[in-house]
């Protein structure tokens, strides 16, 4: 009879049963190491799926809008405030608007929303306005709402938390924030500026958080504001419609060429397609922050491959532990794949256990944080959002990382010999070629990738063509430095065969380290590797944030000198209904001077800056415009830029180099002002206030002869620089689709640069002769204030209260200029700090791991003789090593790659590398784990038997 030899029906199937029982069993007997595994691939699935749920959460759907804007209303009707007929809204957020024209047209007139609503509807009405309340010697301003908030129709848009309804004409409805603000309680009276009312209710606006401070008025409730004052402008009133009828998108579109901005229900619940939106800007379209998740993928998948790496050195430690085990298999006749299946079965167990625990706890922690912040009355939030997607991608890569972390172990102890293992545990697997095979292979295509990707973010000069590349360019960027990571991981093993070969001038316990490292390269590479994802994720981090930091500095808005602030001196009130403007009232500046030196100690000196001032200017569109520089009030002055000076930009405006010193300091880009005046007429002392230093001998004389001290030189072309006046009244559209306004003269005049120490907004300083001999009519403009520090939030508030004695129709703020770079050094600090405690996580848990697969030859070393000392040197030194080659090559993975990522995305400034805080992250973590390992490690072994031996 002929032997069948055919594997049985359902074979496969039986041994993965038998695997997956056995994986289970080791489990149970070891759960203090499986429960360190699936804390290792948990935490990580639990952050992604918490933080893709948490950024959904923030992401406000179209329903979620209607019912916190409308309640149970059909639409509402504002204001456009569009300067034309072309304008067109967003379909969901009205507010967001998009045109093909920009340019002002003189003779459009926006209809007013009240006589745009159709017929149908019962109206209700909201006006935001501000109240005055006193608060000490200040008088602070405070938010109020005159509407009619516990209407039916508004239900879902606000809501009464507690108290009732107002009954009286003096009893309103408040927000928690205005109680807590002014320690008030329902019953309590509140003084303003239009009447003192009583607090009978508090309410929730679902718009704004209950922390806000808000009044909340009826609508002709004593006596509001109902339009323009020297006091605050008129408020704005929005209509709600309450009907069956709904608002069409053909609707909206008419009602944006008259200036009307509409919000329908009908609308946002069911937007037009993209080709119908016609120049909407499409904010309803594109609420997925796909470079947040990007730059999310990128540090989960570092972060799990990490993780991975850590899991991958305590399964390796469980599977020597399982080798008597599973040789027995293999003796039985257990095939090779049913050995390894064994190992990979417990990675699929712990990896289910770990990705499900960690979904559901990321889920939970998400939802338990937006349903806290919704209590507390938070915005932040409008609703829970779990995204599904997203958290099974993370759930995928985690599981991913666990069977891959299992794979490895299990392929080394399938490979082993029956007898060798059957003799002993202890037999150490011969290296393989292959990973060093596809190290060197991931490396070439890493480096290809890498140049790939900085090349085209580099290669050519347009911007307009480079932002079009930027998804190409980041994919490469990103998956050159992945593989990069991966490609070092893979390298580890010949890294250190290669260093341990020339350890012999090390002292006794390195030598031993060194040695033991190049004889079980089975736990010495998992644990380098595990340190070399930690440190190439740390060293990424603080790459990309000093650079970052190095940005945002030479970027940084100043709008004085650091420390400095500006208080005006004249208080004008707002336009008029009839288009002119209230008189203007001088403030004194030796009474402010006095009350901030009374308030604060900081002073260190103040100055007045004059100017050209616009005075009672009709700024009404279609005004007839001044044509002469003396004429008046409507005249500004700014300098010109010569011919060649231009910053170069693309057709879209983009600047072609942001290091081009064309496009760089005071006033670019043109526009761009802040407390200082544009021009200032003054002489050597208001100069030295501006510079932060003394002015130099060619400056002084540029002033006396007549000339202009310029803060830029792309203003100066030849010694000479052009001042023109232009009137605030006729705005004009530039070539590049920017406002701006007609100059009506210019006048060359002499020039001298004379740079501030940071890039002050201003023009340059001119001289009072020269402005009187030019017919500019100066007068004191701001009061410039330089403090010896940056004040607190309390020394502020002293302030406010000492200029609200002095300021009376316009609270004056003090506004000082911070700097740049306040927190920056600190938070780089911060980060070295952290970075440092995860990569000495991952140094701690792969030095436990291999102590506890090394515990019997330390059990030899005392056999034979060797001190306590010897081995607990000889463990720190095992420690020290591993940190040491994982953090250099770190360095190596994580540098180059954030280089070359901030050199692509083009920012003002260069890749900045943190030498220092790089080298305080070398040096921590290597001394930090060594030390920790000689700390722990015990100096007596109990007495135990060797088997195999």
């Amino acid at each position: 009879m002929a032997i069948d030899v055919r594997p049985a029906p359902g074979g496969r199937r039986h041994s993965f049963r038998v695997a997956l029982r056995m994986a289970r069993r080791d489990i149970s007997r070891h759960r203090g190491r499986s429960l360190l595994i699936v804390l290792l691939i948990m935490v990580p699935v639990a952050g992604m799926s918490g933080a893709a749920t948490l950024v959904q959460s923030m992401q406000e759907t179209p329903a979620e809008r209607i019912q916190h804007q409308l309640g149970d209303t059909q639409a509402r009707f504002r204001n456009m405030h569009a300067y034309n007929a072309d304008m067109v809204q967003d379909p969901v957020v009205e507010t967001a608007t998009g045109s093909r024209n920009y340019a002002p047209d003189p003779d459009f007139v926006p209809l007013d929303p009240k006589d745009a609503i159709p017929p149908g509807y019962r109206v209700l009405t909201e006006s935001q306005l501000t109240l005055r309340v006193t608060v000490g010697a200040a008088e602070v301003p405070l938010m109020a709402k005159a509407v009619d908030a516990l209407d039916p129709a508004f239900t879902g848009k606000y809501t009464l938390l507690d108290g009732r309804a107002p009954a009286a004409s003096d009893e309103v409805l408040v927000s928690r924030g205005l109680l807590e603000r002014f320690s008030l309680r329902l019953g309590d009276r509140l003084t303003t500026s239009e009447g003192t009312f009583t607090a009978v209710g508090k309410l929730r606006d679902a718009t704004y958080s209950d922390g806000n401070a808000i009044l909340f008025l009826k609508p002709g409730q004593q006596k509001v504001q109902e339009e323009a004052t020297a006091r605050g402008p008129a408020p704005e009133t929005i209509y709600y419609l309450v009907g069956r009828d709904q608002v069409t998108w053909d609707q909206i579109r008419e009602l944006n060429r008259v200036g009307v901005a509409v919000l329908s229900r009908s609308v946002a619940l069911s937007p037009p397609p993209r080709n119908e939106a016609g120049d909407a800007p499409g904010t309803g379209y594109d609420s997925q922050l796909w470079g947040g998740y990007l730059a999310g993928g990128l540090i989960g998948a570092l972060a799990l491959l990490e993780v991975g790496l850590l899991a991958g050195a305590a399964f390796a430690v469980g599977a020597k532990r399982q080798v008597r085990e599973l040789a027995l298999l293999a003796a039985t006749g257990a095939e090779a794949p049913t050995v390894r299946a064994v190992v990979t079965a417990g990675g699929l167990w712990l990896g289910t256990v770990a990705v499900a625990s960690g979904a559901l706890l990321g889920a939970l922690a998400a939802a338990a944080v937006v349903a806290v912040g919704r209590h507390l009355g938070s915005v932040r939030f409008p609703g829970f959002h779990p995204d599904v997607l997203l958290i099974a991608a993370a759930m995928g890569m985690g599981l991913l990382a666990c069977l891959l972390a299992a794979a490895v172990p299990a392929g080394q102890v399938a490979r082993q010999a029956v007898l060798g293992a059957l003799k002993s545990g202890r037999a150490p697997s011969a290296a393989q070629p292959w990973p060093a095979r596809i190290g060197v292979l991931l490396l070439v295509v890493a480096v290809a990738a890498l140049a790939a990707g900085t090349g085209l973010g580099l290669v050519g000069g347009d911007p307009d063509v480079l932002a079009s590349r930027t998804p190409l360019v980041a994919g490469l960027l990103i998956g050159g430095a992945v593989l990069t990571a991966a490609a070092l991981v893979l390298l580890t093993g010949g890294v250190v065969a290669l260093l341990t070969a020339r350890s012999g001038w090390l002292p006794l316990p390195a030598r031993l380290a060194a040695r033991d490292a190049a004889r079980n390269r089975s736990r010495t590479v998992p644990a380098v590797a595990a340190i070399v994802a930690a440190a190439t994720l740390a060293i990424a981090v603080m790459v990309v944030a000093a650079s970052q930091f190095e940005n945002a500095r030479k970027t940084h808005p100043w709008s004085a000198r650091a420390n400095q602030a500006a208080l005006p001196l004249a208080e004008t009130g707002p336009l008029l209904a009839d288009g002119a403007v209230a008189p203007a009232r001088v403030v004194d500046p030796a009474a402010v001077t006095g009350a901030l030196e009374r308030a604060l100690g900081t002073v260190e000196w103040t100055r007045v800056l004059a100017s050209p001032v616009a005075r009672n200017c009709n700024m009404r569109a279609g005004a007839v415009a001044s044509s002469r520089p003396g004429d008046g009030n409507c005249l500004q002055y700014k300098l010109g830029v010569p011919s060649g000076n231009e910053c170069p930009t693309t057709q879209r405006g983009l600047v072609l180099d942001a290091g081009d010193w064309r496009c760089q300091g005071s006033m670019l880009p043109l526009g761009i002002s802040g407390q200082i005046p544009q021009l200032i007429v003054g002489g050597a002392e208001e100069l030295e206030a501006l510079l932060g230093r003394k002015p130099g001998r060619e400056a002084l004389e540029a002033l006396a002869g007549g000339g202009v001290v310029v803060s830029n030189p792309v203003f100066v072309k030849d010694g000479q620089t052009l001042l023109q006046a232009y009137d605030l009244r006729q705005a004009v559209t530039r070539p590049d689709h920017r406002a701006d306004f007609e100059v009506v003269s210019d006048e060359s005049l002499p020039a001298v640069v004379e740079s501030p120490e940071v890039p002050v907004p201003y023009y340059g300083v001119i001289s009072a002769e020269a402005a009187s001999r030019l017919g500019i009519k100066v007068e004191p403009a701001v009061l410039l204030i330089q403090l010896s520090g940056y004040p607190a939030v309390a020394e502020l508030d002293k302030a406010s209260a000492a200029l609200a004695g002095i300021y009376e129709t316009q609270p004056a703020a003090l506004h000082v200029e911070a700097g740049a770079d306040r927190d920056s050094t600190s938070l780089l600090w911060l980060l070295v700090g952290l970075s440092a405690l995860i990569t000495l996580s991952a140094a701690g848990i792969t030095a436990g791991l291999a102590l506890a697969d090394a515990r019997s030859d330390h059990m030899t070393l005392a056999g034979v003789g060797a001190p306590p000392r010897l081995r607990k040197s000889m463990a720190g030194a095992q420690s020290l090593m591993t940190a040491v080659l994982g953090t250099s090559l770190g360095l190596v993975a994580g540098v180059v790659p954030a280089v070359l990522v901030m050199a692509a995305t083009r920012t003002l400034a260069a890749p900045v590398v943190p030498w220092l805080q790089l080298l305080a992250l070398l040096v921590a973590v290597p001394l930090s784990g060594g030390g920790l390992a000689w700390l722990f490690t015990r100096a007596r072994l109990p007495m135990s038997r060797r088997l195999g031996t």
